[in-house]
C-alpha cells in the first residue's frame, strides 16, 4: 500500500516549505500536482526574479475576516527566516523599494533550492497527475489519482488560489474545502488593474504613468499609476483592487505630494493656470482634468468656486470603474477557506483532523509587495512543524 504520514496536494510556494519542513521531522512526505514540475507561480513571481518578501512584513499587511488569523504564522516565521534561507544556498538577493527583496539573478534559484531540498530530505513527488478522488476512511485519507493510490493520517491542501489559471490555478482547493465542511468566503480576482467606463474623460492617456494617491473604502495607496487602454494599472492601483467592490467610487490625487494653492502661490498672480500645470503635470493630463475655459484664465482671475473646482479635480478625481481585468490579470485571489474554522497556530481544520490548509487557498490577502508569497512560506512552516 503506497503509504505515507503526509501527502501535499500542491507544489507551490506553501507546498514545497511544508514538505521540507516536515520531511526534516522524519515525516515521509508526498507531494502531488497535476504541473509537470515545482513551483510554476513562483517561477513568474517579480517579473520572474521572485518579490520573496518584505522586511516592513506586519499582520497588517494581510486582509482577512478573521483578523487576527495570521498573527501567530508570521510571528514564527519571519522575513529573516527566507533571508537566512537564501544565504545558506548562496542565493543572491537585492532589497528594492518599499523594503522589497527579490532575487537578484532569477525565481529559479529559489525553486530549484527548495525541490533539491526536499529530494535531498526523501519527499517524494508525483508530477502531471490529476486528483481524481480524496476522501477520508478512519484516520487516513485516500487520494486517488489517475494511475495510483495513496494514503497518509495527515494532508494538507496547498493548491492555491484561482489567480494565473494560464499557469495552471484552479479552484480545486476550495472544492476539497467544502467537500469536508469548510465555508468558502466568495472568491474575488486581487491586485488587479481597474476597468473604467467607455466614456471617461482620461481614455486617451493610455501609456502614461506618474505617481498618485488613490482611496476607497477608507483606504488609502500612494505609489505609480498607469493608464492603460482598458483603465488603470500600476502599483497603486492593483494595491488599491484588493478593497474595491463593483459599484465603489475611487478617489485619485494627483498631486499626493504637494497642494495646488501652493504651487499657485509660488507662481504668482500672472501665469495662465494651464501653463502653471503644465509644468506640474504632463501637457495631456492637465488638459483633460481641467476644464479648458478654467485652464485660459490667469491665476489672480481663479475665483472660490474656481478654486473648489480646481482642487476637485486634481486632489479628489472621482471615478466608478466598471471592474476588474478579471482572474486572468490578477495577481492573487482575495476571499478563500473560512479562517474561523482552521487553527492559525498549525492550519489544522477544525472541522476534520488530519486536514491542513496552506497559502492562498486561505482567506488570506496580502497586499503588493511579497507578502503573499511570505504567507506561502510562514503557513507552510506552520502547518509542516505540525503534521
Amino acid at each position: 500500500m503506497n503509504q505515507h504520514d503526509v501527502i501535499i496536494l500542491g507544489a507551490g510556494a506553501s507546498g514545497l516549505w511544508a514538505a521540507l519542513t516536515a520531511a526534516k521531522r522524519g515525516r515521509k512526505v508526498l507531494v502531488v500536482d497535476h504541473a509537470r514540475k515545482a513551483g510554476r507561480k513562483i517561477l513568474i513571481a517579480g517579473g520572474g526574479k521572485c518579490n520573496f518578501t518584505n522586511i516592513d512584513l506586519s499582520a497588517a499587511n494581510y486582509h482577512c475576516k478573521n483578523k487576527h488569523f495570521c498573527k501567530s504564522a508570521l510571528a514564527r516565521f519571519t522575513p529573516w527566516h527566507m533571508v537566512e534561507y537564501l544565504s545558506l544556498h548562496n542565493i543572491p538577493w537585492e532589497e528594492r523599494e518599499h523594503s522589497q527583496l527579490f532575487c537578484s539573478r532569477s525565481a529559479a534559484d529559489i525553486t530549484e533550492a527548495l525541490y533539491n531540498d526536499c529530494l535531498e530530505n526523501n519527499v517524494r513527488f508525483i508530477f502531471s497527475k490529476q486528483i481524481t478522488n480524496v476522501q477520508k476512511n478512519d484516520d487516513l485519507f485516500d487520494v486517488q489519482l489517475t494511475s495510483s493510490q495513496h494514503y497518509a493520517p495527515s494532508l494538507i491542501v496547498a493548491l492555491g488560489g484561482s489567480a494565473w489559471p494560464q499557469v495552471g490555478a484552479t479552484d480545486a482547493g476550495y472544492k476539497l474545502a467544502r467537500q469536508f465542511g469548510h465555508k468558502i468566503i466568495p472568491t474575488f480576482p486581487a491586485l488587479v488593474p481597474l476597468m473604467m467606463p467607455s466614456n471617461w474623460k482620461l481614455k486617451n492617456l493610455s501609456g502614461m504613468a506618474l505617481p498618485v494617491s488613490i482611496r476607497c473604502n477608507k483606504k488609502q495607496y500612494t505609489e505609480n499609476m498607469l493608464f492603460t487602454h482598458k483603465g488603470i494599472s500600476g502599483p497603486v492601483v492593483l494595491q488599491i483592487s484588493a478593497h474595491w467592490k463593483k459599484g465603489d467610487a475611487i478617489e485619485i490625487d494627483f498631486l499626493p505630494h504637494t497642494s495646488i494653492n501652493d504651487i499657485l502661490e509660488d507662481a504668482g498672480p500672472k501665469p495662465l493656470l494651464k501653463t502653471v500645470l503644465n509644468r506640474n503635470f504632463p501637457e495631456r493630463l492637465a488638459s483633460a482634468l481641467i476644464p479648458k475655459e478654467l485652464g485660459e484664465k490667469q491665476v489672480a482671475q481663479l475665483s472660490k468656486k474656481d478654486m473648489q473646482e480646481l482642487r476637485s479635480c486634481i486632489h479628489a478625481f472621482t471615478v466608478i470603474p466598471t471592474g476588474t481585468e478579471g482572474i486572468k490579470k490578477a495577481e492573487a485571489t482575495g476571499g478563500g477557506v473560512d479562517t474561523n474554522t482552521v487553527s492559525s497556530k498549525t492550519m489544522e481544520s477544525k472541522l476534520c483532523t488530519g486536514l491542513y490548509f496552506t497559502g492562498e487557498v486561505l482567506d488570506v490577502l496580502g497586499d503588493l509587495g511579497g507578502f503573499n508569497l511570505h504567507w506561502a512560506w510562514a503557513s507552510g512552516n506552520a502547518a509542516g512543524e505540525a503534521v
